[in-house]
């Protein structure tokens, strides 16, 4: 059976098609990626598998102008990209670990961590999602603005709506200052 037989199966849900045009070209498609990956093959396994989801979800709009194979090759070069770009992304957010440094958080650190979290969960949902995804996992906008299925001007609208309610929410407010009953003291 050809590649084009195997695709028209599987565009009408048939799981055995898909398994057999992933036989066929796992092959390739892991050499793909690997070449970009270079010797880390748990970076290149995860680049492959994003691959294939990316051509399986992609397999409908698959016109046949050019071969299968190479249709698969672009995608899967491109998964291999986007994950290197992201990587690269978040290895330029990291800053190398002072040797001095304690293994065990410092209990201010888990009380900051613990009124991060509070904060993080009185966000409305929306500029929580684009301040996890920008901030924490580093996508860009136009990457949030497609996953949302949103404008990216949106994305950075919400992102700084939540950036300056996160200020809000983690300055300390003054405390009140007690009542003068509280403030006397009985002997």
């Amino acid at each position: 059976m050809d590649d084009l037989h195997l695709i028209q199966q599987a565009r009408q849900g048939d799981g055995g098609a898909v398994r057999e045009l992933y036989q066929r070209h796992a092959g390739r498609v892991y050499a793909v990626v690997k070449r970009l990956a270079g010797h880390d093959e748990a970076l290149a396994e995860d680049w492959a598998q994003e691959a294939w989801v990316r051509a399986i979800r992609a397999l409908p709009t698959f016109r046949g102008d050019s071969r299968f194979t190479t249709w698969l090759h672009r995608i899967a070069v491109n998964s291999a990209l986007h994950g290197r770009r992201s990587r690269l992304r978040k290895a330029g957010r990291e800053a190398p670990m002072d040797d001095t440094f304690s293994v065990r958080p410092a209990a201010e650190h888990t009380v900051l961590r613990l009124k991060l979290d509070k904060a993080m969960e009185r966000l409305p949902e929306g500029m929580r999602k684009v301040l996890v995804l920008h901030d924490v996992e580093g996508y860009t906008h136009e990457e949030i603005g497609q996953m949302l299925g949103v404008n990216p001007g949106t994305c950075k609208s919400q992102l700084f709506k939540a950036r300056a309610r996160m200020r809000r929410l983690l300055t300390p407010q003054p405390e009140e200052e007690p009542a003068e009953e509280e403030m006397a003291c009985s002997i």
